[in-house]
């Protein structure tokens, strides 16, 4: 169940720096009358800092693991749908 909880950060993470980044553009756009630039960069700046969270959320659940002993499993690639077509 934790693992299902930190996957939903990790998305709520992604989806909320855009969002803020939105809402902070528009009322940049609304005071300083910069229409559509607040917005483009509120997007942009939300977006990458999005990212940068998500990345930070899943290295430390990585480093949670590590810590546990738990070792990734290896999924070996399967290039058998390649061949039937």
């Amino acid at each position: 169940m934790a693992v299902a909880n930190q996957a939903w950060k990790i998305v709520a993470d992604l989806f909320g720096g855009v969002f803020v980044g939105l809402a902070l553009g528009f009322v940049a756009d609304r005071f300083l009358g910069t229409t559509p630039w607040g917005i483009i960069g509120g997007v942009l700046l939300g977006f990458a800092l999005s990212i940068y969270m998500a990345r930070r959320t899943a290295n430390r659940l990585m480093a949670q693991a590590k810590a546990a002993g738990v070792e990734p499993k290896s999924i070996p690639f399967d290039d058998e749908e390649d061949e039937e077509r």
